[in-house]
């Protein structure tokens, strides 16, 4: 019997909770540790649609990129929003767990699952760690050189559609090769991606002025996606080595998965202007 224990430990070993960020909140949120698990939902965010998409299921945990409690808290009360989420997991035996910067570094984790989506090769972390293979961000090479107007609408194909779309900021003739990736937010890493030598630098919610600023100084083009597209591919992933770490010999326990599709991203609506 794979028990949400079980979950959790595996998910551990992909991706430890002690190289997450200080401020980050991963790990388990809600679950009895010996509860037997049948089926797993992967998903971005924890929200109230992808929650009761999940509970609809019959899921018995759920294993997401983004926290709930990011910011901490001091009560589940269910007349809050977020309150109300753990109440119907917990009343519907549905654990929650969480892989956010851990999953960010880690090999075969968030950003090595953009790299892959767009066909880079040579990719090394944009900012390694102390092991030089995980680290934040991504850069790489395309596989030959090609416009920055080419390689958006390439980016545009290999992402899931959202209505945010994606910005392009730089000019649509540069040659581009080199690309430095970082799925979500991703500004704190503009230096990084201009020190590695990047052509194109992709992520999401670039500030206005950072990037104003970055674009004025010459810095690598920029294209901002939408933050839910650039993490959902790495769901696939984690589904495959969970799944696969939970029955390590092919024979044995196993359980059921599915990748949610819903976006959940806050935008549902872009008009050009």
């Amino acid at each position: 019997m794979i028990t949400v224990a079980d979950v959790v430990d595996a998910l551990d070993s992909l991706y430890p909770r002690a190289t997450a960020a200080d401020w980050d909140a991963v790990g388990p949120v809600c679950g009895r540790p010996t509860a037997e698990v049948r089926r797993i939902a992967f998903a971005v965010d924890p929200s109230a649609s992808v929650v009761e998409e999940a509970l609809a299921a019959g899921a018995d945990v759920l294993v997401t990129h983004h926290p709930l409690y990011l910011r901490g808290t001091s009560t589940v009360y269910a007349a809050t929003a977020k309150g109300a989420l753990v109440h119907r997991l917990v009343e519907s035996g549905c654990a929650l767990v969480v892989a956010h910067t851990n999953a960010d570094v880690a090999r075969h984790g968030v950003n090595d699952a953009l790299a892959a989506a767009l066909g880079l090769f040579d990719v090394v972390p944009l900012e390694p760690a102390d092991d030089p293979s995980v680290g934040s961000g991504r850069v790489g090479r395309l596989p030959e050189p090609t416009t920055l107007r080419r390689f958006a609408a390439h980016v545009a194909r290999a992402l899931p559609g959202t209505p945010a779309g994606i910005r392009v900021g730089g000019d649509l003739d540069r040659a581009v090769s080199r690309i430095a990736v970082c799925g979500g937010a991703g500004d704190s890493y503009l230096d990084a991606a201009r020190a590695a030598g990047a052509d194109a630098y992709v992520t999401a919610d670039l500030r206005h002025h950072y990037a104003v600023e970055h674009l004025a100084e010459d810095g690598p083009a920029l294209l901002d996606v939408g933050h839910w597209a650039s993490e959902w591919l790495w769901l696939p992933v984690v589904e495959r080595a969970l799944t696969e770490r939970l029955d390590p010999m092919g024979g044995g326990d196993t359980v059921d998965s599915y990748v949610s599709a819903i976006v959940t991203d806050p935008w549902t609506l872009h008009l050009d202007t």
